[in-house]
Order: structure tokens, then C-alpha cells, then sequence
């Protein structure tokens, strides 16, 4: 078994081995690989012969295919066949062979071209059978034997072309659907500029230095995670942040790999190289969804399988009262599983693909699945129905202290922290031109409450009404009559405490998104039954906003846990939840839901547990994403329909004899062709 690179770039390359193998050698291929010093991830497909190595050091590469091949893998990029196209991908030039060449030579050579192609599917079908299996494999060495036994080796060549052909296409429809989706992400660098011993000098990228000054001029992407340590330039981030206008990048700013630099000129020192960087990681969680099945998925295969017996058993029935071998093979070369093993997943892929063209991340095929049946939707408002950027609109003092203290002392807890609320905190201070230094100890965050400190020697907290009051007992009654007339004017208010009494309000600007009462009406007339939304507002807070979006149910005043909580009576009453959040405070909530959606300038903690990324950034991303999982799940359901019907249809006509083997695998052939076909068109409705 021989391994050939297809794939390489620093870190990452994959391999694939000339024929497919079972499980047993793919575990013990995994284990031999991933037990060698350096290597990071390995995954192994034994369906595909494929090999994903994730590696620290070129060296452990040439470990591995040492280890694989007993020979250097001296490929850079994907292996030529001699005709120039790429391996894997099916030619006609078997076709052409079989045609016109066949009939020109002699009988003892087709004999010979026919045991040889029959060979691997006669291996494969004992295979299974030494392991008690009856499936696909078995299937078609069982026809093909029968073909062999009656010496029909034209038959045999016809059956193991098309066979071939068929893998061929699965590896290669699989293979670029998967690339497609991984390459919108990917970033490919060959070489970098970088600034060593005050010269700019051109150098591989494999032999990139976290030392080095990597030089990124107008025109050229970031090939690196790192921080600006030279220069000034104007960066797209539109590839990782959906944004298209660009923005200012000085020294000290961070930029990330796979942004492209618009005008200017800056020079980056890296944190992250290769694999290590954010889109790298976001390739290879695109590259390993994949394993994210679709439940429809596997029950079809499920079925598909079920179905494999049966076809043995009508075949040797058909045998039994016709003596017909030919009967018999045509028989058994109609299966279900083909077009059904092969048209879903590429449904999925292609679903996920379009999404990512569309700025919606799906990270598996049983979030689309789940979107497809989605009749509930739960919304956290700050920061998702509302802007992710809220203002500081007013500061009330208590008796003792003044505006720009309060403030002050709010900003000086909150820069610590990446919440929107956080950030508007702080910019309200800089507003101010407030200057606050660092007077307190270490800061203590109570997720969904609030902040806790020490300041001067006196505790000081921050955080709602909920938080102050209740979990700490602060009086907050002298300033109940400010707190009425904001709340009725729909701010959100953070309490400041010190030293057990209250010390100030401040009242929180936060503006709805524009596109937030379009979504809302958008979602009913979809058919969702259900829209949600949870705050940590207080009633009259939570009870505006809800009115000026159209929304007729809310929580107000609730924690992550109560968050969570509802998200779970709702799924255990029957419905299928959607949960769109963007704080760590609701991660819990996007865990618990059957889909957590969130947005791209959400917390880092949001986004890897979210099974949803609405990359651009805006609500309408939503009704794509629904529409995406709809469309995707109507298409494979309406693939599984005509694979079973016409797969009937041929199966009957070779019980009546009407098909013989080769028109029977032709055509069974052209059903998975094109199913395959109709599931990688676009599922999204078209725009008008």
C-alpha cells in the first residue's frame, strides 16, 4: 500500500493511499502516526484512503512518510496524473478503451484486462464477507463473479469500469467539495518578507520565526496572527469579520492571518503561524465537520444497509426458480446505498459551502438538520437584537458623589473585560477625557451579575439591579425614583456600590439593530411559533424594548442559568430551539439549545461553542441560515425519494429480465450521478 502527498502547507498536509483499506488499519495507522514526537492531530478515512497529518516541524513529516512509505515524500503541492489532471479525478479515457480498444485485441488479453480489473472488487467483496458483512461490496463482487463464471468478460470489463468510474467520482466529488469549502478560509503562503538584521529579505515561509518582522505591504495578505510593531495601513478584515469597509491598523494593534492590507505598509510581529492562526483553526474545524453527520444521513445509510440483504435474497430466489445467472447479477447490481451514501453528505457540504459564501458558518450537517426543523427561536437582547455597540447616555450620581467619579470608577473595573456593555463603559469615560488609573486589586467577574473589587480599601460593585440587590443586599431605595423614570424610558442600568451602599446609576443607550423588527416579522411568516427573548433587564427595561421589536413574550431579570433552564423546557415541551446570543453569559444557553447561533463580533467563548457563526455580522444572516438548512434538507429528502424509485424500477426489470447486468449498472451508475449532481446545486431560494 503506497501513500502519495497531495496536499501540503506548513503544518498540514494530507496523503492518500492508492486503494482504500478497513478500519483495523486505519486504527493502527493512527496510532503509529500520531505516536510520533511532534505530531499534533492525525485523522484517517479509511472510505477514502485518506491521511490528514497536523504537525509541529516539516521534519516530522518526512518522519511519517517514512513510516508510511519507506521513502521521502518529495511533493509540494497535489500529485499529476499523466494526463495532467489532478489524481482522483475520473477520465474518460478508460471509456475510450473500453469502446474501441477492446474489440481490436485478442480474446486472451480481455481475459486477462478482465480478471485483473475484477480483482480489487473480488478482494473487497471477501473481505466483507469474512467479516459477516453483507453490503455494497459484496454486492458488486457477487455480480462480478457471476459474470466470471458464465464468461461473459465483456460484461465483467463493462462492470468494472463503471464501478471504478463510480469511486473515482465519490473520492473526487468529496475531495473538492470539501477543498471548495476549506479554500474561502484558507490561506496559502509560499513565501513571506520579512525584516532581519535591518533588511528586508524574501525567505520561505516554513522558515518563518516568531522573532522575525514579517513586512506586509498594499495588496498583500497577513500571512500571520500577530501584533503591528512598525507602520500604519488600512486592513480588509472582510475575511474574518464579514466587515467589507477597512480598517486602521497601527503599532501595537493586532491583525490576524488571511486580512489583506489596502493601502499603507506595516511590519508584524507574529503570535501565531501556520496552523496556530485563527483562520487555520477555522479551516481545519471546516475540514473536520465533515464528521458532524446529519441524523437524516445516517439513518439513510441505515436503511441503505438493511436494504443489501434483502437484494441477495431476491437474487437467489431469482436464481432458484429461473436458473438464470444473468437474471441474478442484474439483480444484484442494483443497490440503494451508492447514490444515498454519496448524494448526502454532498448535499451537506455543498449546503455549508454556500453558507460560508453567504457569511453563515454551519459547523456540521446536524446544525442544518436542526435549522430545517426549527420552530422556536430565543434571542438574548444586548448585543444581538440590540447594537453590539451601546453608549453610556446618562450618569446619576447618589448623595456623596459626583458624575465623572461614578464613571471614573466604573470605567476602571470595566477595561478589564470585552462585554459591549464593558467597552461602552470605558468609551464613555474617554468621552469625558477621565483618567482612570489603577487604585484597585484584582478583579472578580461574576458571570451575569456583575463585577466585584476592592478599591481604597472598600469593596466596590458593579452589575444590575439583580446582582446588587438581591445577591448583595444594597440598599438601593434612595435612588428608586431615578431608576423608574429610566426604565420607563428603556435603558438598561448598571448599579456602583461601595462599601455596602449605592453610589450611582448608569444608564445605558442601547439602540436596536435596524434590520431587529424586520427579523422578528420575518421569522412568524416563516412559520417559527415561537419568538423569545431574554434579558437581564428589569421588567419595565425589557417590557419597552419587546414592544418597539414586536415581540409578545420575554424573561426579564434572568442568569445564565436561567437562561439555560428555559432553553431546556422548551426543547423538553417539544420544540426545536434556536438560541442567538453573543456574550459569554450565554454560552450555557447556546450549549443547551439544538442550535446556538451567534454573531462574528461576539465573545471568543460564544463562538466556539455556537454550532452557528453569522459571519457578516447582521440578523438577516438568521433567515439565511434557515433557509440554508430548509433547502438542504428538502434537497436530500428529495434525492432519497428518486434514488428509491428508480433503483426500484431497475431492480424490477432485472427480476423480468428486461435489464441486463451491464444496462442495469449503467444506469444505476447515472441515478448516482445524478443525484450527486442535484445536491450540490444551491440550496438557497433564489433572490429577486
Amino acid at each position: 500500500m503506497k501513500f502519495i502527498l497531495i496536499h501540503r502547507i506548513p503544518g498540514r498536509a494530507r496523503l492518500r493511499s492508492e486503494r482504500r483499506f478497513g478500519l483495523c488499519t486505519a486504527q493502527a495507522l493512527a496510532d503509529a502516526l500520531d505516536a510520533l514526537e511532534g505530531m499534533e492531530g492525525v485523522r484517517v478515512n479509511p472510505r477514502t484512503g485518506s491521511v490528514l497529518l497536523l504537525y509541529r516541524e516539516e521534519t516530522v513529516l518526512e518522519r511519517a512518510c517514512l513510516l508510511l512509505n519507506g521513502a521521502r515524500c518529495e511533493a509540494e503541492k497535489p500529485v499529476l496524473a499523466p494526463s495532467g489532471r489532478e489524481e482522483g479525478r475520473p477520465g474518460l479515457f478508460p471509456f475510450f478503451r473500453y469502446l474501441f480498444l477492446r474489440p481490436l485485441l485478442p480474446m486472451a488479453v480481455n481475459m486477462v484486462t478482465a480478471f485483473s480489473g475484477a480483482l480489487p472488487f473480488l478482494r473487497r467483496c471477501a473481505a466483507s464477507l469474512s467479516r459477516g458483512r453483507l453490503d455494497v461490496d459484496a454486492l458488486d463482487g457477487a455480480a462480478i463473479a457471476i459474470s466470471l463464471l458464465r464468461r461473459d468478460f465483456r460484461t465483467v470489463g463493462l462492470l468494472t469500469l463503471l464501478l471504478g468510474f463510480g469511486d473515482a467520482l465519490e473520492r473526487y466529488t468529496q475531495k473538492k467539495s470539501l477543498e471548495n469549502l476549506a479554500s474561502h478560509l484558507a490561506l496559502q503562503a509560499d513565501k513571506v518578507w520579512v525584516r532581519r538584521d535591518g533588511e528586508d529579505m524574501l525567505i520561505p515561509f516554513s522558515e518563518l520565526r516568531k522573532t522575525d518582522l514579517v513586512a506586509v505591504r498594499a495588496g498583500s495578505a497577513v500571512p500571520v496572527d500577530g501584533v503591528v510593531a512598525e507602520g500604519t495601513a488600512s486592513v480588509n478584515e472582510s475575511s474574518m469579520t464579514g466587515e467589507p469597509l477597512g480598517v486602521m491598523r497601527a503599532q501595537g494593534a493586532s491583525v490576524y492571518a488571511g486580512t489583506v492590507v489596502e493601502a499603507g505598509e506595516i511590519y508584524v510581529r507574529p503570535t501565531s503561524i501556520g496552523k496556530d492562526t485563527r483562520m487555520q483553526q477555522i479551516v481545519r474545524f471546516i475540514e473536520n465537520s465533515e464528521q458532524m453527520k446529519a441524523g437524516i444521513q445516517g439513518r439513510f445509510e441505515t436503511l441503505a444497509d438493511r436494504a443489501v440483504p434483502f437484494t441477495f435474497g431476491l437474487a437467489a430466489l431469482v436464481w432458484l426458480f429461473t436458473r438464470n445467472l444473468t437474471r441474478a447479477a442484474s439483480v444484484l447490481l442494483v443497490d440503494y446505498s451508492c447514490a444515498l451514501r454519496l448524494a448526502t453528505p454532498l448535499a451537506i457540504l455543498a449546503a455549508m459551502n454556500e453558507g460560508v459564501k453567504h457569511k453563515v458558518m454551519v459547523k456540521g450537517g446536524r446544525f442544518l438538520e436542526a435549522l430545517s426543523s426549527v420552530d422556536t427561536v430565543v434571542f438574548d437582547k444586548t448585543g444581538t437584537l440590540t447594537q453590539s455597540r451601546p453608549e453610556v447616555a446618562r450618569v446619576i450620581p447618589a448623595g456623596g458623589y459626583e458624575e465623572d467619579e461614578v464613571l471614573r470608577l466604573s470605567a476602571c473595573l470595566e477595561e478589564h473585560f470585552p462585554h459591549p456593555v464593558a467597552r461602552a463603559v470605558v468609551h464613555g469615560a474617554e468621552r469625558r477625557n477621565l483618567r482612570h488609573a489603577e487604585e484597585h486589586t484584582e478583579v472578580e467577574y461574576v458571570v451575569a451579575h456583575g463585577i466585584a473589587s476592592q478599591w481604597k480599601g472598600k469593596r466596590v460593585l458593579l452589575g444590575s439591579r439583580h446582582y446588587i440587590s438581591q445577591d448583595e443586599k444594597v440598599d438601593v431605595s434612595p435612588m428608586e425614583e431615578h431608576i423608574a423614570e429610566l426604565s420607563r424610558e428603556g435603558y438598561s442600568l448598571l448599579y456602583l456600590a461601595v462599601d455596602g451602599k449605592i453610589a450611582g446609576i448608569i444608564a445605558m443607550e442601547d439602540p436596536l439593530r435596524p434590520e431587529s423588527p424586520a427579523l422578528v416579522r420575518h421569522l412568524r411568516e416563516m412559520g417559527v411559533s415561537h419568538v423569545l427573548m431574554l434579558t437581564g433587564d428589569d421588567v419595565r427595561t425589557a417590557s419597552a424594548v419587546a414592544d418597539r421589536l414586536g415581540i409578545t413574550e420575554f424573561r426579564a431579570q434572568v442568569l445564565p442559568e436561567d437562561k439555560a433552564r428555559v432553553v431546556r423546557e422548551l426543547k423538553e415541551s417539544g420544540s426545536t430551539v434556536l438560541m442567538l446570543g453573543d456574550g459569554i453569559n450565554d454560552s450555557p444557553a447556546l450549549s443547551t439549545a439544538d442550535v446556538g447561533v451567534t454573531l462574528r463580533d461576539g465573545a471568543d467563548l460564544a463562538r466556539e461553542v455556537a454550532d452557528v457563526v453569522l459571519m457578516g455580522g447582521s440578523l438577516k444572516e438568521l433567515v439565511t441560515a434557515l433557509e440554508l438548512g430548509r433547502g438542504a434538507m428538502a434537497r436530500i429528502r428529495f434525492n432519497f425519494m428518486v434514488t428509491m424509485a428508480l433503483n426500484s424500477a431497475f431492480l424490477f426489470g432485472g427480476l423480468t429480465g428486461v435489464l441486463q447486468p451491464g444496462l442495469s449498472a449503467v444506469l444505476h451508475n447515472l441515478t448516482t450521478l445524478g443525484v450527486s449532481l442535484n445536491a450540490m446545486r444551491p440550496a438557497l431560494p433564489r433572490r429577486k
